[in-house]
């Protein structure tokens, strides 16, 4: 079920957008965005096919995982539907999706972004090789201040398709390439709306939609030498592919293709101790036309026993942080993260949100 928005006889344009910049996977990872989504050299699971297919060569057991699900809020969001005895959240959650529902419950919160994203990726993965189903639903909201016109701002992005991935190990595996493919069926809207306006929307006009395949390519490059150095390089939308399948409210934006390019080092500090350091530089050539120093990740895991991971970094202009748990069947992580709401700016408006995923197979 899709938002039920208002609707405006001459709407402006919404300023809402996906960051698609700094976070340009389809589904993102909870334990990549602790690590300020600097992942590209460190991906070793099954988000290889959307950070680095590369990473794929490195995976060490075979995983199925049916149940494989990432939730994420803002503070905003979380005050929205958090309100009242707990018993009243799974009607609050339901509520969130109903545009005059949601607008009530912004009121007293002006000028600050509700923002909600579930991705769902059940996959079957091994060394060199993944296949999955991604299926990723972002909605926000936003009632604009006073001084900004007080519009009603809302975004829904839904993406879902078939994925696989395969890898390729060169020179003793000192060089990994891989490739993805995501067949991907995506529906977006984005409008604004006058502060008084009646409430009605027609979705076969006002949702673009579209398919495309969409290929990943990526690269890393490892030396067998202490400190383990990487270097990464990603490719995404690698064969410049656009929109198929239009319906009568036109095609979503276009998937730019952008280069994403990283370095890593992981010392061992202790016999089952090991401290993974990165650095990213998404969208090395500005197709997003964004401030240089938003697409700069950092970030830092230190692994006990691959069995507890403790996470930090710096991203999009803020810090992260998360707390990883996982055995052979069972995977959880704790991730908190933030953006930067500003469009020209860099550090002017944080926008924090907390991360549960929670993943279980064989």
């Amino acid at each position: 079920m899709g938002w039920l928005f208002l609707m405006a006889s001459t709407p402006a344009r919404a300023e809402l957008d996906f960051e698609d910049a700094a976070f340009p996977e389809f589904i993102t990872s909870a334990r990549a965005l602790a690590m300020g989504n600097a992942y590209i050299c460190k991906v070793d699971d099954a988000w290889s096919a959307f950070y680095n297919p590369a990473g794929l060569g490195t995976v060490r057991k075979p995983q199925f995982h049916l149940f494989n699900m990432h939730l994420e809020a803002s503070n905003t969001y979380m005050k929205a539907v958090g309100g009242g005895p707990l018993t009243d959240l799974p009607g609050n959650v339901s509520d969130s999706f109903e545009a005059q529902e949601m607008r009530e419950k912004l009121v007293g919160d002006e000028g600050k972004l509700s923002h909600m994203r579930a991705n769902f990726f059940p996959n079957f993965t091994l060394r060199g090789m993944t296949l999955g189903y991604l299926y990723s639903q972002r909605n926000r909201a936003i009632i604009d201040t006073e001084d900004d016109g007080g519009k009603f701002e809302l975004a829904e992005r839904r993406d879902h398709g078939p994925v696989f991935a395969l890898n390729l190990p060169l020179f003793g595996g000192v060089v990994k390439v891989g490739a993805s493919a995501v067949y991907l069926f995506r529906r977006e809207f984005n409008k604004s709306f006058g502060p008084t306006e009646p409430a009605e929307i027609d979705e076969s006009v006002d949702h673009k939609i579209g398919r495309s395949l969409q290929l990943t390519t990526g690269a890393r490059i490892t030396l067998p030498v202490a400190l383990l150095p990487t270097l990464s390089a990603v490719l995404r939308n690698a064969t410049n592919n656009d929109w198929e399948a239009i319906d009568d409210g036109g095609a979503p934006d276009k998937i730019r293709q952008t280069i994403d390019v990283g370095f890593s080092i992981t010392p061992q500090i202790g016999k089952a101790t090991r401290l993974h350091m990165e650095v990213n530089w998404k969208d090395i050539h500005n197709q997003y036309d964004t401030n240089d120093q938003r697409r700069l990740g950092a970030g830092m895991e230190l692994d006990f026993n691959r069995r507890i991971f403790l996470r930090a970094g710096y991203g999009d202009g803020w810090g992260s942080g998360g707390l990883g748990v996982r055995s052979r069947t069972f995977i959880m992580d704790l991730t908190t993260y933030a953006i930067d709401r500003s469009f020209d700016g860099f550090r002017e408006q944080e926008d924090r949100r907390f991360v549960l995923s929670l993943s279980s197979g064989l």
